[in-house]
């Protein structure tokens, strides 16, 4: 979840006066109506920023000259669709119709967003004082005098209402929002510094977004890590290319949404990373038509349920020393169906599972299905990390977590880095001594796993934590017990005794 600071205090309010907003309208297009002014604030304000420089410069003319901006990595904003135009329209009953034709021209002016940004502002089921309303509260939204400032601020507040939306859609907000914490374990994981970043189902863009993120903190430079991904939901697709652009993340996801097993858009490329929430369990996957496809090295996944054509598809686009990290419901961990046992055991054969984690339950808002978290390592025998040959570590972070509301529950970044720590420390690249923790973690050897039949559930193997000794004889305790279970015996008989006479008087003798 965003993370809130006075400086983004306007995040509630212009939730509440969005959500007033909706009136009639379905909740993704209402959603796509909020998203696509913030991303139109953004836009306009490094506009400008930019058109404040060139004004001051030796060369002022340079101010209209659109390559100007996109050499510099902003879009481009012809004088109709600038905020200042909006902003003086908020309260006339052409608000509607000025934003849409301020998005077609932004469109128009910027390849890259053609067919991205929502224009359904003149619809009457928008009611246009509280588009409005919305509108001067945008406005009002403090972005600081730097591109990386403004970027961050309505980075974050993107990201907000994007969560915001996945808690109030309930299972359908899932599918374009993987919550905060998952991700950023994941890339706490994987540490993707530089490179090639892919995410074959990357809803709004969350994942690279958390990586983007984790190169600033360590100081990296984020152009040397280079995004690609794929996106079957059209407006899903839109979100991610508006979330990134935000973020000022050049990315490749196709000129189009695509269906990543019927229509691989990077077909035939190999990456350094790969991170990704798949859907669960989906059974209509186009299965039966990809039965001879050239992905299946490990065998051929069952036609209804595509959990294991993820992780084949995942790996048959990994580099030779490539890592990644996903998400899967825990069913994939013990199935017995026969396609997905023999592709599990095959994997394991193959030394390509480097850890599981076991999730709490409540992390999702689509779901109650628990889940655990995948680590693929094409190469375990790097020269710069620890043999883990024929090893897999097991992690069972059931337990850890908090609930962040009344229904949901999130990793702090404590949590996160404990299960961090120990997944480096297994690996060698943290200077720390991996040890086996009764209850939360253990490095198993494929010798063991194949005895527990290639069952990859985590409790099988870190077995039960330590009770702490609390110093009291063995004798004296068992005493103690008993004596309990005396007193709830004679207790049980009382109460016992009492219902009977109550039945007794109302005529219903025991």
């Amino acid at each position: 979840m965003a993370t809130k600071s006075k400086e983004l205090s306007i995040e509630d309010k212009l939730w509440q006066t969005a959500n007033v907003l909706r009136g009639s309208m379905d909740a993704s297009e209402y959603r796509n109506v909020v998203l696509g002014l913030i991303f139109l604030k953004y836009v306009s304000d490094s506009f400008e920023a930019r058109h404040a420089e060139l004004l001051k410069s030796e060369y002022p003319e340079d101010a209209e000259d659109p390559d100007m901006y996109l050499s510099e990595n902003i879009f481009w904003v012809p004088k109709e669709a600038r905020w200042e135009l909006i902003q003086k329209s908020a309260k006339t009953p052409q608000i509607g119709e000025i934003i849409d034709n301020a998005m077609d021209a932004i469109e128009k002016s910027n390849n890259s967003l053609q067919g991205v940004l929502s224009k359904n502002y003149a619809s009457p089921d928008l009611d246009k004082t509280r588009l409005g309303e919305v509108v001067d509260l945008i406005s009002d939204i403090k972005l600081g005098n730097t591109q990386a400032k403004r970027s961050d601020i309505l980075g974050r507040v993107y990201e907000y209402f994007l969560n915001q939306f996945a808690a109030s859609e309930g299972k359908k907000g899932g599918e374009f929002y993987t919550p905060r914490s998952i991700v950023r374990t994941l890339v706490e994981m994987i540490e993707p510094y530089k490179g090639r970043i892919y995410d074959p189902c990357c809803g709004s863009g969350g994942m690279f977004v958390q990586s983007d993120k984790f190169v600033h903190e360590h100081q990296g430079k984020i152009g040397d890590l280079s995004v690609y991904g794929e996106e079957s939901n059209p407006t899903t697709w839109k979100l991610a290319k508006m979330n990134l652009a935000i973020r000022g993340i050049d990315s490749d996801l196709g000129p189009h949404q695509g269906d990543t097993f019927a229509n691989d858009l990077h077909k035939g490329e190999r990456f350094d990373y790969i991170l990704a929430n798949p859907p669960f369990n989906v059974k209509n996957w186009g299965g039966d038509k990809l039965r001879e496809d050239a992905r299946w090295k490990y065998g051929v996944p069952p036609v209804n349920n595509a959990n294991y054509a993820w992780i084949e598809h995942i790996i048959s686009k990994l580099a030779p020393d490539g890592k990644a990290g996903f998400v899967l419901a825990n069913g994939a961990l013990s199935t017995s169906q026969k396609d997905e046992y023999t592709i599990r055991k095959a994997l394991l054969e193959d030394d390509k599972i480097d850890a599981i984690v076991a999730m709490p339950s409540q992390m999702f808002y689509s779901t109650g299905i628990p889940v655990s978290l995948w680590f693929v390592d094409m190469d375990k025998e790097s020269s710069n990390e620890r043999s883990r040959k024929g090893e897999t570590l097991f992690i069972d972070a059931r337990n850890m977590g908090e609930m962040i509301d009344r229904t949901h529950r999130a990793f702090s970044k404590d949590d996160i880095k404990k299960i961090a720590d120990t997944y480096h420390a297994y690996r060698g690249t943290n200077g720390k001594k991996y040890e086996d923790v009764a209850g939360f973690c253990k490095i198993a050897k494929l010798d063991e796993i194949a005895k527990n039949d290639y069952v990859l559930t985590p409790g099988r193997y870190v077995g039960l934590a330590k009770q702490k000794d609390d110093g009291v004889p063995y004798e004296v305790k068992m005493k103690q017990l008993t004596n309990e279970l005396k007193d709830q015996f004679e207790e049980s008989n009382k109460l016992q005794t009492e219902i009977k006479d109550v039945l007794k008087e109302l005529g219903y003798e025991i």
